[in-house]
């Protein structure tokens, strides 16, 4: 067959595949049988660019590509789901780990209410419709980090169901192409956490770290209402923002606090759904869009070759940059799901259907938790946008970095400078010094009172836009900035020396107003 090219368009929600030189075949795939290549480095589109289409040509065929998520979100906690065991990312192997995570004989499961609190907060924020009676059941399956056998979930009715996901994406190249989708929310549901594998290829062993059995955790499952990996990650994006403004996770994605498993398939418009695959424990949104995409291109290539689809697990190889199988997909009888036998069902309440004389620490108030919704980020970048005139961009680059707002808005209550002025130094300057040094903004030398003072004197024209930009801040002893650099003599002046020792040549402090340095 000739070589295949595949053309993407995303906005249009279309795969448009051409066999060059040739007809193309469609095989519909099976769980059985399946002649797959799927092997790393096999796929002959694999390594092609995506080249968006407007039109197909004569002799091509469309393709409609399914996307649905399943999000795991860790909660913050201080405590474990079941039981009271410490919840810290950095502690030694097996440090944190009680009876009841070691599933030693005897022991009970005791739910934590912040757990529960952290899910119904996160289902009203998602528009979801809190469940008053909830169950614990257990899914059975065997690894060697999961002690018990088995996990504690939510199958058969979970805490929160039928929400929504607003969120934004670029349809071309400009921000003024950004438009906003909506994705449904199947359901929201509380799981505990298994432990961690350790794989030792030098002594071909692997080491079993118990401190993340048991630790709480919130799925979020969304509908197969994307088609790309774009949407699918700017979804995630969305989630990862409400998550951290609720409090609910920190959603940190390096240290595995969200992790996303991405369900494809493809299918002709008009036809049923195709044969989906799973894509397992993706921990990156850049690595999520790349993973749909690759595994959308693979499934097209797979079909047109006469090929069948496997309904099964595959993990994604970010060097290579390719999926890869792992094992075959389970079913729902491959986990034998069945009653918690050690959990009541959860109950919650609302302000009408609360129990008279109820002890306040056993009982949970909808309606409170309600009340204690702080504002959500696509409100936030709405009153940005009204309130300081930016463009909408700009209150998207405010709130993906974390601790970034709350830095501009310090900085903007203590300057002269027009907003507009301060939001360019913020997310250029600013922004682009953090990147330069591999700095959190947490861990900036720079403070807001720091770079108020340089706009001010911006300002009152006392120096040049050039000047200011050639000041490189270093944090120092106390309070106090190092300016480096050969500053202007013009500027020199207006920097106040702190303290004690001169620094030589043309190093000199600027006074650090702010009590945290």
């Amino acid at each position: 067959m000739a070589t295949p090219m595949l053309r993407w368009c995303c906005p249009g929600r279309r795969w448009i595949f051409a066999g060059i030189g040739g007809g193309s075949r469609h095989g519909r795939g099976v769980p059985t049988g399946s002649t797959s290549s799927g092997k790393k480095g096999q796929s002959s589109v694999a390594q092609q660019p995506l080249i968006t289409a407007q039109k197909p040509r004569k002799g091509e065929r469309e393709w409609a590509a399914v996307v649905g998520l399943e999000i795991h979100a860790q909660i913050a906690s201080n405590s474990k789901l079941f039981s009271g065991s410490q919840v810290d990312f950095a502690a030694p192997p097996n440090s944190l780990v009680s009876f009841f995570d070691a599933s030693l004989p005897g022991t009970l499961p005791v739910l934590n209410r912040r757990c529960v609190e952290a899910a119904v907060m996160t289902g009203l924020a998602l528009d979801c419709h809190i469940n008053r009676k909830s169950l614990f059941d257990r899914k059975h399956y065997f690894y060697a980090d999961l002690p018990a056998g088995y996990q504690i979930t939510q199958q058969r009715l979970p805490i929160a169901v039928n929400g929504s996901l607003a969120y934004s994406v670029c349809v071309g190249k400009r921000w003024s192409q950004m438009v906003t989708r909506t994705v449904g929310v199947k359901q929201i549901q509380l799981e505990q956490d298994s432990g961690k594998s350790l794989h030792d290829n030098l002594r071909s062993q692997t080491l079993i770290d118990l401190n993340r059995a048991g630790v709480g955790l919130l799925e979020v499952v969304l509908e197969p209402d994307m088609s790309c990996g774009e949407e699918a990650a700017a979804a995630v994006r969305e989630l990862q923002l409400i998550l951290q403004a609720l409090g609910t996770s920190q959603a940190n994605m390096a240290e595995g606090q969200l992790r996303v498993d991405a369900n494809i398939s493809v299918h002709h418009p008009g036809e049923p759904l195709g044969v989906r695959t799973e894509v397992k424990n993706l921990n990156s949104a850049r690595f999520l869009a790349k993973a749909i995409d690759y595994e959308i291109q693979r499934q097209i290539s797979e079909l047109e070759n006469g090929g069948k689809i496997l309904n099964e697990t595959r993990s994604f190889d970010y060097k290579l940059g390719c999926t890869v199988p792992m094992r075959d997909k389970e079913g729902k009888q491959d986990y034998r799901f069945m009653p918690e036998p050690n959990l009541p069902p959860l109950l919650l309440y609302d302000s009408g259907s609360l129990p008279t004389g109820a002890d306040p620490q056993q009982v949970i108030d909808i309606d409170q938790l309600r009340e204690r919704l702080p504002e959500l980020p696509r409100v936030t970048r709405e009153k940005l946008v009204r309130q300081y005139g930016m463009l909408p961009e700009h209150s998207f680059a405010l709130l993906n970095e974390v601790g970034l707002l709350e830095f501009f808005q310090n900085v903007i209550k203590e300057t002269r400078a027009e907003p507009k002025k301060v939001t360019s130094w913020v997310l250029n300057t600013f922004l682009g010094f953090l990147k330069q040094q591999n700095l959190a903004v947490s861990e900036s030398p720079v403070t807001p009172s720091a770079l108020a003072e340089l706009l001010d004197l911006l300002d009152r024209k006392a120096i040049s836009s050039s000047a200011a930009k050639q000041a490189q801040c270093v944090k120092t002893r106390k309070n106090s900035i190092l300016i480096k650099g050969g500053l202007p003599p013009h500027l020199q002046p207006h920097l106040t020396v702190s303290g004690g020792r001169k620094v030589p040549g043309t190093q000199r402090t600027l006074t650090n107003k702010h009590p945290e340095g």
